[in-house]
C-alpha cells in the first residue's frame, strides 16, 4: 500500500478519503437510478435500443425514457417489454389490443416498425399475446445515439472495466480544495 500512496502522491487518509468518495460517486448513481423507478413506476426508466427493429423511429443507440401509468394502452403506441425467462427489454410498437373476454385483462401483440412480421416469434412457446405484466413502460421521450457508449460495453467488456479503472483513477487523482 505504501509503494501504491507513493505512486500517487498521497498519503494512506488522503486515498481512503478518494476511495470513499468514488463510493460515493457510485451510491449516488444508485441513488438516483431507483428514485426514477419511483418517480416513473417502471423498474427500468432508462433504456437503450439495441437493435434496427424500429427504424425509423427509433435508431440502434437511441435512449429512451419510460413512464408507466394505469391507462390502457392503444394500438400504436410504442412500449417496452420483457419475456419471461429473458432479460433482454425489447422495445417494439404494440399493433393489436384486446381484452380477454375470460379475465378481462388487456392483451397487447407487439411489432417492430422495420420487421415484417408480428413478434409472436419472438414470444415464449405456445405465448400469442403480451400480458400487463410483461410491459415495463411506455416512451414518453429519447436522445437519439447516446446509448451507443452502452452498447459497445455490452459489446466489449474491457472497455467497460477501462472506464471504470479511468474514473477510479480520476477520483482517485483529483484532490479538493481544503
Amino acid at each position: 500500500m505504501e509503494a501504491f500512496s507513493k505512486i500517487v502522491g498521497y498519503d494512506l487518509r488522503t486515498l481512503v478519503q478518494q476511495v470513499i468518495n468514488f463510493g460515493l460517486i457510485v451510491a449516488s448513481a444508485l441513488i438516483i437510478w431507483k428514485s426514477l423507478m419511483l418517480v416513473t413506476n417502471t423498474e427500468s426508466p432508462i433504456v437503450v435500443v439495441l437493435t434496427g427493429s424500429m427504424e425509423p423511429g427509433y435508431y440502434r443507440g437511441d435512449l429512451l425514457f419510460l413512464w408507466w401509468d394505469d391507462s390502457p394502452i392503444v394500438s400504436g403506441d410504442v412500449i417496452v417489454y420483457i419475456i419471461d425467462g429473458k432479460e433482454i427489454p425489447i422495445v417494439h410498437r404494440a399493433m393489436n389490443v384486446h381484452q380477454d373476454t375470460k379475465t378481462n385483462e388487456e392483451k397487447v401483440l407487439s411489432k417492430g416498425d422495420n420487421n415484417p412480421v408480428n413478434d409472436r416469434g419472438l414470444y415464449n412457446r405456445g405465448q400469442l399475446w403480451l400480458d400487463r405484466y410483461h410491459l415495463l413502460g411506455r416512451i414518453k421521450g429519447y436522445v437519439p445515439y447516446i446509448g451507443v457508449i452502452t452498447i459497445l460495453m455490452n459489446d466489449y467488456p474491457l472497455l467497460k472495466y477501462a472506464m471504470i479503472g479511468s474514473l477510479f483513477i480520476f477520483v482517485l487523482a483529483t484532490r479538493e480544495k481544503q
